[in-house]
């Protein structure tokens, strides 16, 4: 491990720093002002595919590309400030779509789950042995993957100031009935709790959605959690490699799907293009008029392209303004 040793430095440094890697700023003032609101290093990891690279040949033989420090020639601070809007509008628009997401959730699974029990949440045995068998690591037991999802859903409750949740605080001392504890669950809860569901009751919610099945209903909800974080927390998502990649169909399966099956890159499997697909075809499920496709189509048809940057470093394809996804 390297300790730390590079000085602290003031924005006209760091204005410096990136002139002397070759970025052209223009007026050094508006640079440092552009600093001074977003930060050196998110600012950077905009400028990253702008960065210089080489072929290099690693230790196993094989060829691999490295990134350099210093910017490819052209490059100009105007188009990291023209990303990061284009970004933000993006964000927005995710987090727009998934919350209608994450309300349409709450309503068939705390449907599902009240037919076979009231407080069916609480009962281990509707859910999947690997959902409620505790760890089995005698170094370190753990709880079960319910008992801590219990914990953080009554800490959701307590946290919740909504005048239901009140009600069922101060008459049923806080046992909320699952169809109206699932409507204060956000997406990494409903996620948790559906990766838990027995086959059967999870499939029917997957039905719900058009989804062909419980594990792709779980990969998708998984994903779009990890994507929504991402947006929340105001990250960078454009060109992000998802963590959590969502489950693409067979082919046939969804068939406005299919064309995320026509490439194996690691671009186009990891790439914020597939969660963006995943949301578009759920939403017209959820809301028959739904204009959010239109909208982020608009939004990706101005995406500000270089020659070093293509609409492709989401994970679209090329032709991907005509597929049926994206006709309104």
């Amino acid at each position: 491990m390297v300790e730390y040793s590079k000085p602290w430095l003031p924005v006209e440094g760091q204005v410096d720093r990136l002139v002397e890697h070759g970025l052209d700023v223009g007026d050094r003032e508006h640079a440092a002002r552009v600093l001074e609101a977003i930060g050196y290093y998110r600012l950077t990891g905009y400028l990253y595919p702008f960065r210089e690279s080489e072929e290099h040949v690693d230790d196993d033989g094989r060829t691999r590309i490295r990134v350099l420090g210093d910017f490819r020639p052209g490059t100009r601070l105007a188009h990291a400030e023209e990303i990061i809007d284009f970004d933000r509008e993006l964000r927005m628009l995710v987090l727009d779509g998934l919350e209608r997401v994450e309300v349409a959730v709450r309503m068939p699974m705390g449907y599902v789950l009240g037919r076979s029990a009231v407080f069916a949440y609480e009962d281990p045995s509707l859910f999947m042995t690997a959902f409620t068998a505790d760890g089995t690591d005698v170094r370190d037991p753990k709880p079960s993957k319910h008992v801590q999802w219990l914990q953080r859903v009554r800490d959701r409750q307590a946290g919740s100031d909504e005048q239901f949740v009140e009600h069922f605080r101060t008459k049923y001392d806080d046992r909320m009935p699952v169809w109206a504890l699932t409507e204060i669950l956000e997406l990494g809860h409903l996620s948790v709790l559906y990766r838990g569901m027995n086959q059967k009751d999870a499939e029917e919610v997957a039905r719900a959605f058009g989804v062909p099945g419980k594990r792709m209903m779980a990969s998708w909800l998984a994903s779009l959690n990890y994507v929504r974080n991402v947006s929340a927390h105001h990250a960078r998502l454009f060109n992000r490699k998802l963590q959590n990649a969502p489950s693409r169909p067979k082919i046939g399966q969804i068939p406005v799907l299919d064309h995320l099956r026509d490439s194996e890159s690691a671009k186009q499997v990891y790439g914020t293009y597939n969660a963006l697909a995943v949301i578009a075809y759920l939403l017209p499920s959820i809301e028959a008029r739904s204009t959010w496709s239109a909208q982020l189509a608009s939004l990706l048809r101005r995406f500000p392209a270089t020659e070093a940057l293509t609409i492709q470093s989401l994970g679209a394809p090329e032709d991907w303004a005509s597929l049926a996804l994206w006709q309104s």
